[in-house]
């Protein structure tokens, strides 16, 4: 649809200016006519004697209302003019200025030269009529109208096509926190089943976190599409948090490390939303980590480093990694759904977490530098208040 709206509006474009061309150059050509019978008329009058008829000639010449003229004698002086665009208050400048315009006629090669014999003369200098002008100009206001109604068309249309897409994913993600509720209620049963059973048992609390941690999820999606209220949270237990949950499920080739400052940094946030955020920049991180070698695919070595601080304008929450790095003109691109670099990815997880710092925190998130073979560093800025 795109390409046929840009196709018809350089269709139309290209026909008006066409027309509009022909149009201007028929009517150039018949004002010059009628600019030439004018002149003819006007020796016709000064070469009149008392006995001639001049009632075609006056006719001829007072018919004249829409073109500029100036008539010049042998020495240069105005003998007179028509139809300009002059106003009395130029006082004795006003023949200065009608001759200064002859002249621009005159340049112009818009002149019709009468011989009154021997060497005396008369030059007829004329300019487009204003409905000419209009008309030459006219082809450039349909361009632009054009123009405005095809950005208007597109604009519309990615709009409506973006509407439909969030309708498509809030529609999924609260399907999904729908279907995952039951299993995670018999999944928390049966874990207390067990922890009465086996209250002894090292790996049942294990199992409760994970449980936690399915229930968290599911609160998650469940809250795409909804606006989420922030309130203010310590973004140290935040990080933490983030932190001890992927370091535990993290390879022991890759090291963790967390950054923050020793007084509570609060933030207004969603603390579920948040921490997927920075959970995604860090699996991404794990991600882009280089195995030892090209046909291995266990996950190589490096580190994720993770800086919380709070600056005068914001507070800002930097995770670097060592890994593959991100090429300058991928920036951008990582952000759009559905670009991933990895196999088995859909490229959604950049892109929810836009949308989660941008449109649920008003923050900003992107991707501070990065280095081919060293490693990439994401930056999320989020407002104090």
């Amino acid at each position: 649809m795109k390409i046929v709206l840009v196709v018809l509006a350089v269709v139309l474009s290209v026909a008006s200016l066409v027309v509009s061309h022909f149009l201007v150059r028929d009517l150039k050509v018949e004002e010059q006519r009628k600019m030439e019978i004018w002149a003819e008329a006007m020796r016709s009058l000064n070469n009149a004697d008392e006995t001639t008829d001049l009632t075609l000639v006056w006719t001829v010449l007072n018919s004249n209302n829409t073109i500029p003229v100036v008539v010049l004698d042998s020495e240069g002086f105005v003998r007179d003019y028509r139809n300009m665009e002059v106003g009395s208050s130029y006082g004795a400048a006003l023949d200065t200025l009608v001759l200064h315009r002859a002249q621009s006629m005159r340049q112009a090669g818009r002149v019709v030269r009468i011989n009154l014999g021997a060497s005396d003369y008369m030059e007829i200098c004329y300019a487009d009529s204003l409905i000419l002008r209009r008309l030459a100009w006219w082809p450039y206001v349909q361009l632009g109208v054009v123009l405005i109604f095809v950005v208007v068309a597109i604009f519309a249309l990615l709009s409506s096509k973006k509407a439909e897409q969030n309708k498509v994913w809030v529609g999924l993600s609260k399907e999904t926190a729908h279907q995952l509720g039951t299993p995670i209620s018999s999944l928390m049963a049966w874990h207390e089943v067990l922890r009465e059973t086996y209250p002894d048992d090292e790996l049942l609390p294990e199992m409760g976190k994970d449980v936690q941690r399915l229930q968290r999820i599911a609160e998650r999606f469940s809250k795409i599409g909804s606006q989420p209220e922030p309130k203010p949270e310590n973004l140290n237990d935040v990080l933490a948090g983030v932190v001890q949950y992927i370091s535990r499920r993290a390879s022991n080739r890759i090291t963790i490390s967390c950054q923050l400052p020793e007084e509570p940094l609060i933030a207004p946030v969603s603390a579920p939303l948040f921490e997927w955020v920075i959970e995604n920049l860090c699996k991404n991180a794990i991600d882009a980590m280089v195995p030892p070698a090209p046909d291995q695919r266990e996950e190589g070595k490096g580190s994720i480093t993770i800086i919380a601080r709070e600056e005068p304008d914001c507070i800002s929450v930097e995770v670097s990694d060592t890994g593959k790095g991100i090429p300058k003109n991928r920036f951008s691109s990582v952000f759009t759904p559905g670009y991933t670099t990895k196999e088995r990815g859909w490229g959604l997880g950049l892109s929810l977490a836009k949308r989660i710092v941008e449109e649920y925190h008003n923050g900003r998130i992107f991707v501070k530098n990065s280095e081919l073979g060293k490693g990439t560093t994401f930056r999320v800025e989020l407002k104090k208040h």
